[in-house]
């Protein structure tokens, strides 16, 4: 299934644009303010621990609001269970980041049932209710793996690369947008033969450890003829990377990835990874904070861009970022946006590669 994507004009919130629906005087005609925030996990990447929960805590911090992140961990019922606890709490606005679209729509369904306001952060909720959406601009991310494997490809001077894709989770509407992306530039190559289509598989929840299973029975069954592979995010494509070193394949055969981990950019400067895609996500934090803050003071932001749900067609108030494709060269890029120290990277013996590499 694939989104309808309308940019009506660059990612960033419309200034001054408020409309006042309530009183925000502090004399008690409206709720105290309580943002809840559910993170989807801390397993199929480390950004939302890492990144993700600080920036929106220092977000909401400087604006002096009460606020309460979770994590369900990769857990539906947990969820849904933090969802239901937040809304009786007192929770105004309700900020998710989606398992899958059937328990974020129900969830944002019951919040707005109850007068919360709602935001999508990061994933589309299919079929959901929310006033706004945050994120990137998630097909992009994908061509830009696509342009990037072709890169390394091109580079190497591989003829007829025999190309693996492990996809992201099927239940997540950003792995659908990813992959449309990517086609987007490698199904040309197939169709005119310069490339070979290997084997594709999506991988459940992102789950790293399935990943790796998938991509060693791919090299199996192809007896070690994968000259590329497409992984979907940086998890998927350490587990790559971790089952080429064990067949003596690192290096030797270019591997994507996005979120820009640190072990992904470890990787990159060693030369066992090709790619990653960089989504600064303290943009997106910010932005999304930013409507959350307004939402719980009764005023609604005009945002300019409007994404359309594939599944109700309705259109959606949405901010959009540009991600940013990295290699060897444009490390240093994600060290100098504050994302990553150069103490947190060049650590051991990545150290002389991130001197090479210009990361100060």
């Amino acid at each position: 299934m694939r989104r309808v994507l309308t940019t009506l004009a660059a990612a960033g919130l419309v200034a001054g644009a408020l409309v006042a629906c309530g009183d925000d005087s502090g004399t008690g005609a409206t709720r105290p303010a309580k943002i809840g925030v559910i993170l989807p996990d801390s397993a199929s990447s480390n950004r939302w621990e890492t990144a993700d929960r600080k920036y929106l805590e220092a977000a909401f911090k400087a604006a002096g609001v009460e606020y309460d992140i979770q994590n369900a961990q990769g857990d539906k019922n947990a969820f849904q269970t933090i969802a239901d606890q937040m809304i009786t709490n007192g929770t105004t606005v309700l900020m998710i980041t989606n398992l899958d679209s059937g328990t974020g729509k129900a969830v944002l369904d019951k919040a707005k049932s109850q007068g919360v306001a709602t935001i999508d952060y990061d994933r589309l909720t299919l079929g959901g209710s929310a006033e706004y959406y945050v994120s990137f601009d998630n097909v992009q991310v994908g061509r830009l793996q696509g342009e990037g494997l072709q890169k390394c490809l091109t580079d190497l001077k591989v003829t007829k690369p025999v190309v693996a894709e492990l996809h992201g989770s099927p239940t997540d509407n950003n792995a659908t947008l990813f992959k449309e992306g990517y086609e987007s530039v490698l199904n040309p190559l197939y169709d005119n033969g310069t490339y070979v289509k290997g084997p594709q598989e999506p991988v459940p929840q992102w789950n790293n450890t399935t990943a790796g299973t998938i991509f060693e029975q791919m090299l199996t069954q192809t007896n070690n003829k994968i000259d590329g592979v497409l992984a979907a995010n940086d998890g998927l494509g350490n587990a790559v990377v971790t089952v080429l070193k064990r067949n003596g394949l690192n290096g030797k055969v270019p591997v994507t990835g996005q979120d820009a981990d640190v072990q992904a950019l470890q990787n990159i400067l060693v030369g066992d990874q090709c790619m990653t895609v960089y989504k600064a996500v303290k943009q997106e934090a910010n932005a999304a904070a930013e409507l959350a803050i307004a939402l719980s003071k009764n005023e609604r932001k005009e945002v300019p861009g409007r994404v359309t749900d594939p599944e109700t067609g309705r259109e959606v108030p949405s901010v959009l970022l540009t991600p940013k494709a990295i290699f060897f060269d444009s490390v240093k890029d994600v060290v100098a946006d504050g994302y990553w120290t150069a103490a947190e990277l060049c650590t051991g013996v990545y150290a002389a590669k991130c001197t090479e590499a210009g990361v100060s």
